[in-house]
């Protein structure tokens, strides 16, 4: 798994390649810590996930920690573009009912710049 981050605005752009599973999602949180710790302006987290080919229950997990941060402070995590099986385990998880998930990185900006 590779993770890239970058900061644009109030926003930290995450995005994934690879696998996100018990043996990555750590290193996933740790990018996440690493950008948010430093940076108490960042409102929003957009993941952008059309590189990633397998997610399981650990990668939710990151996912949904994050969230409750974020939620905590008025902020949110958006998805962008996910392959279509980790769509698959959004809607199978029932987490997408809680976080925003956008088909396309232009649909995901949209929320993100709030047009």
């Amino acid at each position: 798994m590779k993770v890239k981050t970058r900061i644009v605005g109030n926003v930290l752009v995450v995005n994934v390649l690879g696998e996100l599973d018990l043996n990555t999602a750590p290193n996933f949180r740790s990018a996440i810590e690493k950008e948010l710790g430093p940076n108490p302006d960042i409102t929003d987290i957009l993941l952008i996930m059309k590189d990633i080919t397998f997610m399981d229950s650990s990668g939710l997990g990151v996912i949904l920690g994050s969230h409750k941060r974020l939620n905590a402070y008025g902020g949110e995590i958006i998805i962008a573009a996910p392959s279509p099986q980790v769509r698959k385990v959004f809607e199978l998880s029932g987490l997408i009912r809680v976080i925003s998930v956008y088909g396309t990185e232009d649909e995901a900006w949209a929320k993100v710049v709030g047009v």
